[in-house]
């Protein structure tokens, strides 16, 4: 199966993004998940990804991208992410995560406006059925 341009873009882009995530260790292992997650600012998609995904790309906007693993397996789960990130002036801002799948993996995006250099306290939890797991960060924006 010929894979598209854009899925090619996408897909390398991810695997960019989550190879920076492995170096900087950004997945917690929850329960029987291992939770990789990662925030950028939309300015560095390319504009066919950003429209490919309905994204905008702006320098005062984030992406939070999710990724859920069976921690003994590595494959992608399908759960449900919901959360909320809170500046450190208490504002909070409920996070809608859209799921996105690739071939076998599976990624739930979200997008949070921002100013620069402000910090955010992201609260999220991942569920499928009964289970159910925390993930807490926090990241700091800068716009570029």
């Amino acid at each position: 199966m010929k894979k598209s341009p854009l899925f090619t873009t996408f897909a390398g882009l991810t695997l960019l993004l989550f190879s920076v995530a492995a170096n900087a260790a950004q997945f917690k292992t929850l329960g029987e998940w291992d939770v990789h997650y990662i925030v950028i600012n939309t300015s560095f998609l390319t504009p066919e990804v950003a429209k490919q995904y309905k994204l905008q790309r702006s320098k005062y906007q984030g992406l939070v991208n999710i990724s859920v693993l069976n921690s003994e397996d590595q494959v992608a789960q399908s759960v449900a992410v919901t959360g909320k990130a809170t500046n450190l002036l208490g504002t909070t801002k409920q996070l809608s995560f859209k799921q996105v799948k690739e071939g076998d993996a599976i990624y739930y995006l979200a997008v949070i406006p921002f100013r620069h250099q402000e910090t955010y306290r992201f609260d999220i939890d991942v569920q499928r059925g009964n289970d159910k797991e925390k993930l807490k960060f926090k990241h700091k924006f800068y716009s570029e």
